[in-house]
C-alpha cells in the first residue's frame, strides 16, 4: 500500500532517524524482521489458499450467485498476495527497490485495488442477503447468474478507478547512497524545497486518505451492519432459528475483514494528523503501521480458511463438500420457499 502502510514509510524513518542510537536500531531491525515473516506467511497461506478457492469454485462447482462472489473474492485477494513477494524483497534489501517504476506502480495499485474489490463484494454480498430475506419470491425469480456477473462487473470497476491514483502518484526516486525508494509523490515534484509544493502534497494525501476511509469502510460497513440488522430481525420474526451455513460464512467473513482493516484506516488517519513535533506519536505510528498494514495483509489468506473450517462438525468431510456448503444457495432457496408456501396457504384462505 502507500507511505503509510507499505515500507517506504520505514524507508522515511530510517532516513530521519540514520544516526539514532542504538535502541531505535534495534527496534528497527526487529520490525523489519517481523514485516518480512508476516508478509511471507500470508504470501504462502493468501496465493495457495485463494488458488485452491479459485480451482474449486471456478472448475469443480455449479456456477451460482453465491459461487460468483466468492469466486471474485478469492480473485481479488489470490491477486493481492500474488504480488507480496515485491514487498518481501523490499523490505530484505533495505528498502531498496530494484523492480522499476512500473511495478512500483502496480504493486500499490493491486494493494488497493483488492481493498476496495473486497469491501464492494461483501456490501454486494450483505445486501444479497438482505433482499434475499425481505423479498424472497423476487429474489428466486430475478436473482441470476447473469445479474451477479454485471454487479461484479461494476464493483470490479468502480475499485479500479479508485485504486487508480496510485498509478499516477507511486514512483521511484534515488538518493546519495544508490538506494532507490518506492513513494507516494503526490506532488509530481522531484524537490519538496518549496512549501506551496508541500502544501499540495499535504493535500492530495489527506484527499487519498480520507476518500479511501469513506469509500473503502465507513460508508460500506454501514450498509453492512444495516442489512445484517434486517437479515437478523426478519430471521427472527419468522423464527429462523437456525441459520444456514452461507450466512455464518459471510458474517465470519466481514468480521475478519473490519478486524483486519481497521486498524490500518485508523492508524492512516494517525499519520494523515500526526505533528512533526510529537515524538510519542511518531513512535506509536513507527510501531503501529507496519503491524497494523501486516494485520490488513492477513485478511487475503484467512478467507479460505473461514469457507471450510466456519460451522464444520465434521472436519472429515471432502473440502469439495465444505465449498458447497459455504457458497450454497440453501439459505435463499429455503427463504423463496418459505415464503411461496405462505403465499399458497394465503390464497387458499381467501378463495
Amino acid at each position: 500500500m502507500e507511505n503509510t502502510s507499505l515500507p517506504s514509510f520505514w524507508a522515511n524513518f530510517t532516513v530521519l532517524h540514520e544516526n539514532a542510537t542504538s535502541p531505535y536500531t534495534s527496534l528497527q531491525k526487529s520490525m523489519h524482521l517481523l514485516s518480512i515473516v508476516i508478509y511471507g506467511i500470508a504470501c504462502v497461506l493468501g496465493v495457495a489458499g485463494n488458488g485452491f478457492v479459485i480451482w474449486i469454485a471456478g472448475f469443480k462447482m455449479k456456477k451460482t450467485v453465491n459461487v460468483v462472489w466468492f469466486l471474485n473474492l478469492a480473485v481479488a485477494d489470490f491477486v493481492f498476495t500474488f504480488f507480496l513477494p515485491l514487498s518481501i524483497v523490499y523490505t530484505a534489501l533495505g528498502f531498496h527497490w530494484p523492480f522499476g517504476r512500473l511495478l512500483c506502480k502496480l504493486n500499490s495499485t493491486m494493494a488497493f485495488l483488492n481493498m476496495f474489490a473486497s469491501v464492494f463484494l461483501l456490501t454486494i454480498i450483505s445486501m444479497d442477503r438482505c433482499v434475499s430475506v425481505t423479498y424472497p419470491v423476487w429474489s428466486r425469480n430475478y436473482r441470476t447468474k447473469k445479474l451477479a456477473c454485471g454487479i461484479t462487473l461494476v464493483a470490479w470497476f468502480a475499485a479500479f478507478i479508485l485504486s487508480s491514483p496510485y498509478l499516477v502518484f507511486r514512483d521511484t526516486a534515488m538518493n546519495s547512497r544508490n538506494v532507490t525508494s518506492c513513494y507516494n509523490n503526490f506532488a509530481l515534484s522531484d524537490s519538496y524545497d518549496i512549501e506551496k509544493t508541500r502544501m499540495l502534497w499535504r493535500a492530495r494525501h489527506k484527499a487519498m486518505v480520507v476518500t479511501r476511509f469513506l469509500f473503502g469502510f465507513v460508508l460500506p460497513f454501514t450498509v453492512i451492519v444495516i442489512c445484517h440488522g434486517v437479515v437478523a430481525f426478519r430471521m427472527k420474526s419468522r423464527r429462523l432459528t437456525k441459520s444456514s451455513k452461507p450466512f455464518r460464512i459471510i458474517i465470519a467473513v466481514t468480521v475478519s475483514f473490519f478486524l483486519c482493516y481497521f486498524p490500518y484506516h485508523v492508524f492512516s488517519l494517525l499519520e494523515m494528523l500526526k505533528m512533526s513535533a510529537n515524538h510519542h506519536l511518531k513512535m506509536v505510528l513507527y510501531l503501529g503501521i507496519p503491524l497494523a498494514s501486516s494485520l490488513a495483509f492477513f485478511n487475503s489468506c484467512i478467507n479460505p480458511i473461514l469457507y471450510v473450517f466456519v460451522g464444520q462438525k465434521k472436519f472429515r468431510k471432502s473440502l469439495v463438500s465444505s465449498f458447497e456448503g459455504a457458497f450454497g444457495e440453501d439459505f435463499v432457496l429455503s427463504l423463496s420457499k418459505r415464503k411461496s408456501r405462505s403465499a399458497s396457504q394465503m390464497e387458499i384462505q381467501m378463495a
